[in-house]
């Protein structure tokens, strides 16, 4: 195990270079360096393929990394894990970063990383609290950094925190995207009922056309919106009748059968339940105001 501080006209660096045993190499997830790194001018960092595993996030700045012939855009509160096996690259901006950053390797730690590509297409993600990966990264270090006969395996598990916790964040990132296309799909939802009030609508058809369990188009519909999907498509054809009753000559009977009502009778009856008058008294009123 190595300490080291440096500042060269680069970076002001504090790191620990960690030698682990043999039965960690052999057996567990190992540190290999763990430290914190202030830019102190614009530079990039290159790698050429290394045994490691690597994860920072940005405490302050911004910058880019190059991974995989992709280029993302770093900003303070980004987290990156990525095989430094593949060559990568990154640099600070002229807004200056700040790093706090491991390197690992071990048992399994290349299916570990299988899983987060699997719910993370990139590298790079943004969690909600940034806090969590600072105290872990904190207590890693300070654990390197002690006497334990078991620090090893101390920081093994002290790793496996770290990596639940990409993963936790990456599964909930997923949950959150999932969710934002259930909203989209209700977008759609809602506009296609827009065009097709005319038309015979259950909720089974909705459902079918849209792939989507019709109960759970019931409940986030009415969470979205405000109402249920037959109440909307009520409000629709009723607002659609009105412009008719005011604009045009045509009957009632006519003007139901084209709001998708084919009995006058009950649409006479809906119309006053959402309006609070008949059809003809509707046409009426407005008629006489002008």
């Amino acid at each position: 195990m190595n300490f080291s501080s440096a500042q060269d006209n680069m970076v002001n660096s504090n790191r620990i270079l960690y030698t682990p045993s043999a039965f960690a190499k052999n057996n567990l997830l190992f540190l290999q360096e763990i430290g914190t790194l202030q830019a102190l001018k614009i530079h990039t960092s290159r790698r050429l393929g290394m045994n490691s595993y690597l994860f920072f996030y940005i405490k302050s700045g911004s910058g880019v990394l190059e991974y995989e012939g992709t280029t993302y855009q770093l900003k303070k509160g980004d987290c990156v894990f990525l095989d430094c096996n593949h060559n990568y690259s990154h640099r600070t901006s002229s807004d200056l970063w700040s790093l706090q950053w491991v390197h690992f390797y071990g048992n399994n730690a290349d299916k570990i990383h299988e899983q987060f590509r699997e719910r993370n297409n990139a590298p790079v993600f943004h969690p909600d609290y940034i806090n969590a990966y600072e105290k872990t990264l904190t207590e890693l270090q300070e654990t390197a950094a002690g006497e334990s006969l078991v620090r090893d395996m101390m920081i093994a598990e002290k790793i496996m925190g770290l990596l639940a916790l990409i993963m936790h964040d990456c599964e909930q990132q997923e949950a959150e995207k999932a969710t934002s296309a259930k909203a989209g799909l209700l977008k759609d939802i809602k506009a296609y009922l827009e065009i097709h009030f005319r038309d015979s609508i259950s909720l089974d058809d909705l459902a079918g056309l849209f792939y989507i369990d019709k109960y759970y188009l019931t409940r986030r519909f009415k969470q979205q919106y405000g109402c249920t999907v037959n109440t909307y498509l009520q409000q629709l054809r009723i607002t659609h009748a009105k412009h008719l009753l005011r604009f045009s000559d045509r009957s009632i009977e006519e003007i139901a059968l084209d709001c998708g009502v084919n009995d006058p009778n009950y649409f006479a009856r809906l119309f006053k339940k959402v309006e609070g008058i008949s059809p003809g008294e509707f046409r009426r009123s407005w008629r006489s105001i002008g």
